[in-house]
């Protein structure tokens, strides 16, 4: 545990310092000479500027600041000056009924270090590592390099690494909650398969009829493994396909197959869904649901007469009178979850407030009722990236 403290001090400090040195804090902004609204409205929330931003590789095309790289007088290299990086720091008090200590003082409650940037043309990475997370060190999640346009002018893209299963769907890292998004989380039995993070291949491609399609080949266990990362023969896939009914209007479907095999048992399973966005001024809702079905998520020798069904969703409304100019943003979050196992089933109730007191710093009240457990949870806290 000892050593494992030291190392994070150990990078914390390394990655200060050069990121003083780099002066590219947050990294994007500095490189751009833009501001953060640019990308984001309430942050981390982005805009579908950001979204087309991240989607390009993390680059505007023939925008390219040629001062952000080095000229080492070969054309098949591009190598930046400085090695960018950001941080994001939540800190939060707590309150919640029915537990001893309260309040409960959570800072930080996140600290993470971000990098992104450019490799090559059309080639870019992404990662960051948690310095802490709930108290502890989580180590790094989302780790990926991203291939864009691989034919040609065709939007075909290729992302290589760790990432969130749900990012074509909603990106849970970018929620304005603490509340999470359930549905995404579940995971029956022994199963260790979900729509949280794994590691694969993640293909996208955009149509000119504004419809986007995702492929996605992943191991199917998460990314709590060890020195194996695939523990199974087994791949999983996801299929994602949404359409743009109108600029307000987005809708989509998505399905998941996979099996796994830990143990000498196996569990097939699969899963179906359907979203929507709508965004108008002030105003946005996400909704999500999702069937999920288990032929033997307990691995037993013997496989269930019957399938373990699970299913569930959110629906989310986001207010920001003045969009990205506004300081006030408000949110209210639906949650259910429905399943053959009593320990998934979750239902609840949660209302945000924040106030920007700068573009990067936001304040934060979230009150949360969780129906299956009658638990009450206040929080108020502070967001900030820098």
């Amino acid at each position: 545990m000892k050593k494992s403290i030291i190392l994070s001090i150990v990078i914390f400090i390394i990655t200060i310092s050069i990121a003083e040195e780099a002066s590219a804090i947050p990294a994007f902004a500095r490189k751009y000479n833009f501001s953060c609204n640019v990308c984001h409205y309430s942050p981390p929330k982005l805009k579908a500027f950001g979204e087309d931003f991240a989607a390009n590789g993390f680059q505007i095309p023939d925008k390219e600041p040629s001062r952000f790289y080095r000229k080492t007088g070969d054309d098949e290299l591009l190598l930046m000056k400085e090695f960018p990086f950001a941080a994001r720091v939540e800190m939060y008090g707590q309150y919640e009924n029915g537990r001893e200590s309260n309040p409960d003082l959570r800072a930080p409650w996140i600290l993470k270090i971000m990098s992104a940037g450019n490799i090559a043309k059309d080639v870019s990475y992404y990662f960051y590592y948690f310095l802490s997370e709930r108290g502890k060190m989580a180590g790094i999640e989302d780790a990926f390099i991203s291939f864009n346009d691989l034919i040609g002018e065709q939007d075909l893209d290729l992302v290589v690494g760790q990432f969130q299963v749900s990012d074509p769907l909603f990106k849970r890292e970018l929620r304005l909650e603490l509340e999470d998004y359930k549905i995404y989380t579940i995971k029956p039995g022994k199963s260790e398969a979900s729509l949280k993070y794994d590691r694969g291949l993640y293909f996208a491609y955009g149509l000119p009829t504004k419809t986007d399609l995702a492929f996605m080949i992943i191991n199917g266990n998460g990314i709590e493994t060890a020195d194996v990362f695939d523990v199974d023969k087994y791949k999983n896939f996801m299929f994602r396909a949404s359409q743009d009914l109108t600029e307000c209007l987005r809708i989509g479907t998505f399905g998941y197959y996979g099996q796994e095999q830990p143990t000498e048992f196996k569990n097939q399973l699969w899963m179906a869904g359907a979203d929507l966005t709508f965004h108008k001024n002030f105003l946005e809702l996400n909704a999500q649901y999702v069937y999920r079905s288990d032929d033997n998520p307990e691995l037993l020798p013997t496989k269930p007469l019957n399938e373990i069904k699970s299913s569930g969703g959110f629906i989310e409304l986001l207010l920001s009178p003045d969009f990205d100019k506004s300081k006030w943003t408000g949110a209210l979050l639906y949650n259910i979850v429905d399943s053959d196992y009593s320990n998934l089933k979750y239902q609840s109730y949660t209302g945000m407030l924040s106030y920007n007191l700068k573009r990067n710093i936001r304040l934060i009240g979230e009150y949360t009722y969780i129906k299956d457990t009658k638990t009450s949870r206040f929080a108020v806290g502070l967001w900030t990236a820098f």
